[in-house]
């Protein structure tokens, strides 16, 4: 009954991820966020291209994408699925990282848009800060260093996402989460692979400049 449990809280965290927000969004504006800016769905793209009143909108959605999925479906659906001796056998930590992990591949790969989706960093933030508050404040103050020095969003979240699993390791968690949180580094530097060709080029937005020759 709990591998039951753990493909039902998969398959509805997934659902909940993939809300595609920015998507969504933008379409509240009769525009289609995928041809504007980078094409990308996500918070940096709305919030460039539409302003910033809609792209914080979609960075607080796409945030409360991962936490939710954490704090209230995972337990929830344990709860209701499982008998109380049964949920209270169960690892607490399994349907957690189930949901947070199949939250962000929801929205990295959306079903509703042909399995594109955003880059996942508001969501996979909102996850962290359910699962592991401490080391994401840790990647919070590395995000806040890079992009004040460089201006980069882009190169600000590669450098967050991989300083996550030495921050988990520091505070003490567990070697399923330090693995989890290396595997989540390498996904959302894959997803910033055409960023980081940007930034080898030097074609990358920066923050508070003209728009280059090619957009991020």
């Amino acid at each position: 009954m709990a591998f039951v449990t753990y493909c039902v809280t998969a398959i509805t965290a997934y659902l909940l991820g993939s809300i595609p927000t920015g998507y969504l969004v933008a379409r509240a504006r009769h525009v289609d966020i995928r041809s504007l800016g980078s094409g990308n769905i996500g918070a940096t793209n709305v919030f460039r291209t539409l302003g910033p009143t809609a792209g914080t909108v979609v960075l607080l959605i796409d945030f409360l994408k991962g936490f939710l999925a954490c704090i209230l479906l995972a337990p929830a659906l344990t709860d209701l699925l499982l008998p109380r001796p049964a949920a209270e056998s169960v690892q607490h930590e399994i349907p957690l990282l189930i949901a947070g992990i199949t939250a962000i591949l929801g929205h990295n790969y959306t079903c509703w848009l042909q399995f594109r989706g955003g880059k996942g960093i508001a969501t996979s933030a909102g996850v962290l800060i359910a699962l592991v508050p401490w080391a994401l404040l840790i990647g919070l103050g590395v995000w806040l260093t890079f992009f004040a020095l460089f201006r980069y969003v882009s190169l600000a979240s590669i450098a967050a996402a991989l300083t996550l699993p030495l921050a988990v390791w520091l505070t003490g968690c567990s070697l399923t989460l330090i693995l989890i949180t290396l595997a989540l580094a390498v996904l959302a530097v894959y997803k910033h692979r055409s960023n980081i060709q940007r930034l080898l080029n030097g074609t990358e937005h920066r923050i508070g400049s003209l728009p280059k020759s090619s957009t991020s």
